[in-house]
């Protein structure tokens, strides 16, 4: 009997942060996502799950070979890291990689590189969704906590619009893999 207490208890807590999650969504649906998921103490992912589904679109892990070398032809693009400590922003091309010693492995002429354990890649999502009051696109990869592994953006020109070059290479990617 315990167990199926503890079950029903632990299912009780998961509703009310979801139901936190959505009055939080609701009431600012421009928000920090990885703010909101800090504050009920759920993974990203979840979080963002939870946004209008118009606003994400799922790709299984498997593409992020593929998914990576499209977006390393979108040009200099937003690069982002964001953990409970950094918000991590870097600027530049996405060299293309390729798999060695259980890395993704990306060098170039780029001030992006390193060495990614794409195998801890569990879910991407193709998000489109308003941020502070503007419009936002990026690629988020996700590992099996839940949480982002790193994010690709859209970049910004000096009016703070989206380059609409690579805002219409992001529209063709998602448009590849709606259902």
């Amino acid at each position: 009997m315990g167990n199926i207490t503890s079950m029903r208890c632990a299912g009780d807590v998961l509703a009310e942060k979801m139901s936190i999650v959505r009055e939080r969504l609701a009431a600012k649906p421009d928000g920090v996502i990885e703010a909101v998921a800090r504050e009920v103490n759920l993974p990203t992912q979840v979080v963002l799950e939870a946004t209008p589904a118009a606003e994400r679109l799922f790709v299984a892990a498997e593409a992020f070979e593929s998914l990576w070398q499209e977006m390393a032809g979108w040009g200099e693009v937003l690069f982002i890291v964001h953990t409970p400590d950094i918000v991590l922003e870097c600027e530049g091309r996405l060299p293309i990689g390729a798999f060695g010693a259980g890395y993704y492995n990306i060098h170039g002429d780029s001030p992006i590189g390193g060495h990614i354990r794409a195998e801890n890649c569990r879910a991407i999502y193709i998000v489109d969704r308003m941020f502070h009051g503007r419009r936002s696109c990026s690629v988020q990869f996700f590992n099996a906590a839940g949480e982002a592994m790193f994010k690709v953006f859209v970049r910004r020109d000096k009016a703070r619009n989206l380059i609409a070059a690579q805002l219409a290479q992001f529209e063709q990617l998602k448009a590849s893999h709606q259902p």
